[in-house]
């Protein structure tokens, strides 16, 4: 088994056990493969869920650009029921793991088709 499935398996894992979903590992693997090599740096593969400068980062670079969503307060408060999910004390909370989530949300699963 490879770095990246090894991340994939820990990412799922962390949606089942820390956020109560049953992922969709195909799902699950394209927006890994999609984080690109930030999943292998340590502080890259990481969500700072509590600094502003990184969520808006996540809903221009993320939301924005790569899922098409337009401007608006429901991106916040989308990011902010994901962070929510996974849980508000967790200190690491994995990239994928947002993203997969944020992709959920938000339904739109056809940008990874």
């Amino acid at each position: 088994m490879g770095k990246r499935d090894e991340l994939i398996a820990k990412y799922a894992s962390d949606l089942k056990e820390k956020c109560g979903m049953t992922p969709d590992m195909a799902l699950l693997t394209k927006v890994t493969i999609g984080c690109g090599p930030s999943i292998y740096n340590d502080d890259a593969s990481t969500v700072a869920g509590s600094q502003k400068s990184e969520l808006e980062t996540i809903k221009e670079n993320f939301l924005m650009k790569k899922l098409g969503l337009p401007d608006s307060p429901a991106l916040m408060e989308g990011i902010d029921a994901v962070l929510t999910t996974y849980g508000k004390s967790e200190r690491n909370k994995y990239r994928a793991v947002v993203y997969y989530m944020l992709t959920k949300h938000f339904k739109k699963e056809s940008v990874y088709a």
